[in-house]
């Protein structure tokens, strides 16, 4: 399993396609912070804080983790290796975690050079240090679970389809829907006393608890049980195959 996860992040940072992605989020990111006119520069805001990143961050996401996880599976079955990487002696839970877990690193790697945002911040606060660092990491820590969460489901669209590009649309639409379609929803005021219950069944609000700075136990087992049920899917996806 070790040796797949391994090979598995060396493939994607042995293409153009990875740095490329890693790229667009931080150019992305970075030109939302620093040089685009808007209410997250940070710059032009005059108060040192890092939430523009923790508000744009997410919405790359929805497309950056499916750039990363739609190669996963169906590369696999168009190039025809998925019978040879069956057939070693991992059980198939164990291939997807390998697969799901070195899209989680990159996911990880992609964050890291953005606390060169943080340390810039840092610096520019009146005095010195005058931010709120808790919250901060908690944003980080959101950040990396909406990543995780992203990557399961990506992963799972992976699994469905030989085509890259289907699975880059379905991994999308999905994670947009998990993301913004039960907060959507809750914004209609349609269902009375349970618009509340609706609202916590999407990441959107989950994110923005733990984004506060106080991880709660909630929140991370809703993200646990989102990563838990979109592998759990997958395996099933794959055994069911037929090819």
């Amino acid at each position: 399993m070790l040796a797949l996860y391994i090979k598995e992040i060396r493939s994607f940072l042995n293409s153009i396609t990875g740095y490329v992605v890693i790229i667009v989020f931080l150019v992305t990111t970075g030109s939302f912070l620093w040089f685009f006119p808007s209410d997250f520069n940070i710059l032009d805001y005059g108060y040192a804080n890092l939430d523009g990143l923790f508000i744009v961050a997410p919405i790359v996401f929805l497309f950056l983790v499916p750039a990363i996880t739609m190669r996963s599976f169906s590369e696999e079955k168009k190039s025809g290796t998925i019978e040879l990487l069956l057939t070693r002696p991992l059980s198939d839970l164990q291939i997807i975690l390998a697969k799901y877990l070195a899209s989680v690193t990159l996911v990880i790697i992609a964050i890291i050079p953005t606390l060169v945002y943080f340390f810039s911040v840092y610096q520019l606060g009146f005095p010195i240090g005058n931010l709120d660092v808790g919250s901060i990491w908690g944003s980080y820590i959101g950040l990396i679970f909406l990543g995780a969460a992203f990557a399961s489901i990506g992963v799972f669209a992976s699994s469905i389809t030989d085509n890259q590009v289907i699975s880059f649309i379905i991994a999308i639409v999905l994670s947009a829907f998990l993301y913004l379609g039960f907060e959507f929803i809750y914004s209609l005021d349609l269902f009375g006393n349970i618009d509340i219950f609706i609202r916590s069944l999407g990441i959107s609000a989950h994110y923005s608890s733990i984004s506060r700075g106080v991880v709660d136990t909630r929140d991370v087992i809703y993200f646990l049980s989102v990563i838990t049920l979109f592998i759990s899917l997958t395996n099933f996806s794959l055994s069911k195959r037929s090819w």
